[in-house]
């Protein structure tokens, strides 16, 4: 990291509701956590009274599972943010420059920029027809899928071809897939591309926010370095453990990804009555309010107990919301304040 960059550096805002009385549509994490978890964490407790096995070999196969990787590839990551920061750490230095979507996640071109290095923002559907000639002047390149805060998720097909061009232009691909397990679709772990790093997290799919549990996917000499390079005792035990199980629930996550569907398409209908909705394959749903206040929106819903993203904060976006999907009792609340009954 460059010291002379993190003085000039600025937090990015997010979505997340303090107030406990405040209903949060502005961080998409599942309401459902799995059957057990709770169990999981207290036994987790007393083993936290020594340090973790900083192999994490059940985490490491529990996610190598989950995603259709070599276990080996692995990297254990306090949330997916953390595997995000640890890929630039290891292959951007000072005066590189990374391709970056918008709008997208802000945290992208905030650790770019923790690096000493540049972004180069991109409209987020003109990134995957970027080709090898203009990619070789980036260290790095930057897809989200689903893109946060469109919900756009990329085709593997287009993905593998991106990964494939960023590989003859020698540039590392970073694919964040922080959204993907709420949709049927692969991982582009299984691409085992020396060039790829995939960035997971468990947080969002499984309800644990808080808890911080994530992975990296990397292979040949990326995957040595990033292993290197990764805080020892990077999971604490009850995010291994937890993480682990949460893993390992075929069934909870089928039934989420059905339910996100259903739910989604609901909204989308009531929703589309007052804004203009962006189509989605993720948990959240992107409004643009057209001529009505941004702020006023805002402020209606909350005024109703209901609490919504700002999402004129993203790049590219200056009439726009962000509404999360949540099961179908908040989901009627978040409508009706908003003024789209369901």
């Amino acid at each position: 990291m460059d010291p002379d960059s993190i003085r000039t550096a600025e937090r990015v805002p997010h979505g997340g509701e303090p107030d406990r009385e405040i209903l949060d549509f502005s961080a998409n994490t599942n309401p459902e956590t799995p059957d057990g978890t709770e169990r999981i964490y207290r036994d987790a407790l007393e083993r936290s009274r020594r340090y973790p096995d900083d192999v994490y070999p059940d985490y490491r196969a529990a996610a190598a599972e989950f995603v259709g990787c070599d276990p080996e590839h692995v990297i254990p990551t306090p949330g997916g943010l953390a595997a995000i920061r640890l890929t630039m750490e290891c292959v951007l230095e000072p005066g590189d420059s990374a391709v970056v979507p918008y709008p997208s996640f802000g945290e992208y071109a905030r650790e770019i920029r923790l690096q000493g290095a540049t972004p180069a923002f991109v409209h987020a559907d003109d990134l995957l027809e970027i080709g090898t000639d203009a990619l070789s002047n980036y260290a790095l390149a930057v897809v989200c899928t689903p893109n946060n805060p469109t919900g756009k998720a990329i085709d593997l097909d287009a993905l593998e071809a991106v990964a494939a061009r960023c590989g003859e232009a020698e540039t590392t691909l970073l694919v964040d897939e922080a959204f993907l397990g709420f949709t049927d679709l692969p991982s582009a772990a299984g691409f085992d591309r020396e060039n790829v790093v995939v960035a997971r997290s468990l947080t969002k799919l499984f309800g644990i926010p808080g808890l911080r549990a994530g992975f990296a996917v990397a292979s040949g000499t990326l995957r040595g370095d990033l292993e290197t390079a990764r805080r020892t005792w990077s999971l604490g035990t009850p995010a291994a453990r937890v993480g682990a199980h949460c893993l390992r629930q075929d069934g909870f996550v089928r039934e989420t990804r059905t339910q996100v569907a259903r739910e989604r398409d609901r909204m989308r209908e009531a929703l589309s009555t007052r804004f203009e909705v962006t189509p989605s394959d993720a948990p959240y749903l992107l409004c643009d309010v057209g001529d009505r206040s941004v702020v006023g929106v805002l402020e209606r819903a909350r005024e109703r107990g209901v609490a919504i993203r700002d999402a004129t904060t993203f790049r590219g976006l200056d009439s726009h919301v962000r509404v999360a999907v949540k099961d179908r009792e908040a989901n009627d609340r978040l409508l009706e304040a908003l003024g789209c009954p369901p």
